[in-house]
């Protein structure tokens, strides 16, 4: 580890320690070990939470926004148009890396397909926006060859790239334009956020995860969360979730379940998540991540991707 890391490590460790004794009991990490994979988990999710800070502060390079480039990467080519102050842009990036996710082998090479438009165009926020069924007629025409191009991420395995599906891409896409608004734009919706929520960053977070939630097709609990925080970490908006939205979540609650012991509900397995995190001082994306990815492998640090 490096030393940053390491006082990282000590301040966990005497946190998950202080609030065992303190606050509520955590039998699922008595042994050592499990201690131990918790704390590294903990680190992990921080680590990566760091590294969007990294690259939003770097000079980057326009072949991360091109996607006739084999470099092309959406979360790098989004803080790319944040640093331009093209926020539509950016928020739409985002939107398709979470929809598409990174495969552990084809990597972006599906959201850069679609997004380069075959020929045809990039499909840039302005373009879809402004006429997202003929993104759709679009797809329709070339869904064999945009299907070999890559794959699903892991999260997103069971999504349909179908053009015409109730559920399936072209509609999750035509859902998400309407969720935004047009002529209305990104910095619109956030504005109209914080109008209903005076300003407070993770009533914001709530307002907009509930109105995407019920407004963008195929985008569910995780989905919704993955979006919402990739916004607040590229400073794209003024948000941070105040809960780890255990509703809807598996990973999350078996690992609540197995870290607090005993059969809690849902809602119990939230609150307690979210005093962990307070007590830690490590945010909810942290813990929820860090909780969901330890019960997968509680007695041995693992690092997952995807």
């Amino acid at each position: 580890m490096r030393p940053r890391e390491i006082e990282r490590s000590t301040k966990i460790d005497a946190g998950l320690k202080s609030f065992h004794s303190e606050i509520r009991r955590l039998p699922g990490i008595a042994r050592k070990g499990r201690h131990d994979a918790l704390v590294e988990q903990i680190i992990e999710s921080m680590r990566r939470i760091d590294f969007v800070a990294v690259i939003s502060s770097r000079q980057i390079s326009s072949l991360r926004a091109d996607p006739s480039s084999d470099l092309f990467d959406p979360i790098r080519a989004a803080a790319l148009y944040r640093q331009k102050g093209n926020v539509d842009e950016a928020c739409w990036l985002v939107f398709l890396s979470v929809h598409f996710g990174k495969h552990l082998r084809t990597g972006w090479r599906l959201a850069r397909a679609i997004y380069g438009g075959r020929n045809s165009g990039v499909w840039t926020w302005q373009r879809v926006s402004s006429d997202p069924r003929a993104f759709r007629r679009w797809l329709a025409a070339n869904q064999t060859q945009l299907k070999a191009s890559g794959m699903f991420g892991n999260h997103r395995k069971y999504q349909s790239l179908d053009a015409q599906k109730p559920v399936g891409t072209g509609a999750a896409i035509e859902s998400y334009v309407r969720w935004i608004n047009p002529p209305r734009n990104h910095a619109g919706l956030f504005r109209d956020a914080g109008s209903a929520t005076r300003g407070d960053r993770r009533q914001m977070f709530d307002w907009l995860y509930k109105s995407m939630e019920n407004s963008v097709i195929s985008f569910s609990r995780l989905s919704c969360f993955d979006y919402l925080t990739m916004l607040g970490k590229l400073n794209l908006a003024s948000i941070e979730p105040g809960s780890v939205y255990i509703n809807g979540a598996t990973g999350p609650y078996d690992g609540g379940k197995l870290l607090f012991g005993g059969n809690p509900s849902r809602m119990q397995v939230g609150t307690r998540l979210v005093q962990l995190a307070d007590h830690l001082g490590v945010g909810m994306q942290v813990i929820e991540d860090a909780v969901c990815n330890w019960q997968k492998s509680p007695d041995q640090f693992r690092g997952y991707r995807g």
